[in-house]
């Protein structure tokens, strides 16, 4: 990226580095993660803080998912008159005085309304960034690009996620919002600084936007999203109570296991973005089968602590390698309305954390133990399959639009 000093008339911009424009971009998703994915390691805390079932602590996580679900489309339709770098440093605001609502929130409702209202820039967010990132590069590196954006999210578990977490069992899990509020801040100043000054299309339109949704592709990557990626999200919420209660490792030991979680994140998306630029179906194509055996795999692994966390390295690696070629294949289905379709993306992805971490509580409810999410997941990951696979078989009948 250090050879990437682009000039305006290559990329229609100011100058500008790609490497710092990259990394600005990247570092909402270090600070959205942090607070999507601390919750799930904190989920205990949370639940002696305000005096709440667990089940209760996961609607906390749910109504995160749904803030992220209704604002994904309606921001980036409602920003498709905006010139993209001004739309990015207003929904990175907008989340940054969201989490620290969250901090002072003083019982459970109150912070079931600042959850919601954390979750509305998520998906907007990400998907103007993607876009940013997209229009940097030749078309022959979107995917790269976009997996470059989206490594903030994976790196946050890295080195955000399992540092939040101690954080929170050390002082309060309250901390963990003015944390998030700070990586807020710090990407609001990066944005404002490096990112390129681009005019919005002087067609765009909320009308022009919105036309994506009357495309099946969109609908079908979707819903590849929000089915195949639900395993993902069923195991994640409950991994804390997993790697306690049946791995049976002390709790001080559950920001490693995030951080090796997020050391497979970083990997799949690194990998998930070059095979995107090969092939974005084919990569769909044989990422979701791997996710299911991946899963499978877990749920017996999990019995012995040396083999659990060997496969939350490759649950996370697996997961996050379908995210860039969802991205890229929602611009593709919808080149004239890039915000929206890349941020459906996010809106997907929350529609399959909610749907994850219910059918994850549903089946621990039943009995069935804390393995038998991950089980679930595998079959979500295989119907995720099915759909990708109709896609294909449409697209082969009918190439997507121009």
């Amino acid at each position: 990226m250090t050879q990437s000093l682009q000039s305006a008339t290559q990329r229609g911009t100011q100058p500008f580095n790609l490497a710092w424009a990259i990394l600005a971009l990247a570092m909402g998703g270090v600070g959205i993660g942090v607070t999507e994915f601390t919750m799930m390691g904190l989920l205990t805390e949370v639940e002696k803080g305000l005096g709440i079932t667990t089940p209760e602590a996961g609607h906390l996580i749910s109504a995160y998912a749904l803030g992220v679900v209704v604002g994904a489309p309606l921001l980036a339709a409602v920003g498709a008159r905006l010139p993209r770098k001004h739309l990015a440093l207003g929904l990175m605001l907008v989340f940054t005085v969201a989490n620290l609502s969250s901090y002072i929130a003083p019982d459970y409702g109150t912070m079931l309304v600042s959850r919601f209202v954390s979750g509305l820039p998520h998906g907007a967010f990400f998907g103007v960034a993607a876009v940013i990132g997209a229009s940097l590069v030749a078309p022959s590196r979107r995917g790269w690009a976009i997996s470059m954006v989206m490594a903030g999210l994976s790196v946050s578990n890295v080195v955000g996620v399992p540092l939040a977490t101690w954080v929170g069992q050390t002082f309060g899990w309250r901390f963990l919002f003015v944390m998030v509020a700070v990586l807020g801040m710090v990407t609001l100043a990066m944005i404002w600084r490096f990112v390129p000054f681009q005019e919005a299309h002087p067609d765009a339109s909320i009308r022009r936007e919105l036309g994506a949704l009357r495309r099946i592709q969109v609908w079908l990557a979707i819903l590849i999203g929000v089915v195949g990626f639900g395993g993902f999200f069923a195991t994640y919420t409950y991994i804390a109570h997993t790697m306690t209660l049946v791995a049976g490792m002390p709790s001080s030991w559950i920001p490693l296991v995030v951080a090796l979680y997020g050391l497979g994140m970083v990997a799949g998306n690194v990998v998930g973005g070059r095979l995107a630029d090969r092939s974005v179906m084919g990569t769909i194509y044989r990422v979701l089968p791997a996710i299911a055996v991946a899963l499978v795999v877990y749920a017996v692994a999990v019995q012995w602590q040396w083999s659990a966390f060997l496969m939350v390295f490759v649950v996370g690696a697996a997961g996050s390698m379908l995210v860039p070629s969802l991205q890229t294949r929602l611009l593709d289905a919808s080149p004239d309305a890039p915000s929206l379709a890349s941020s459906l993306n996010h809106a997907a992805l929350n529609v399959a954390n909610a749907l994850g971490a219910f059918l994850g509580g549903v089946v621990i409810a039943w009995g069935w133990g804390y393995t038998a999410p991950a089980l679930v997941g595998a079959v979500l990951a295989i119907l995720g399959l099915a759909v990708a696979l109709f896609s294909g078989y449409l697209e082969r009948r009918k190439p997507l639009v121009a």
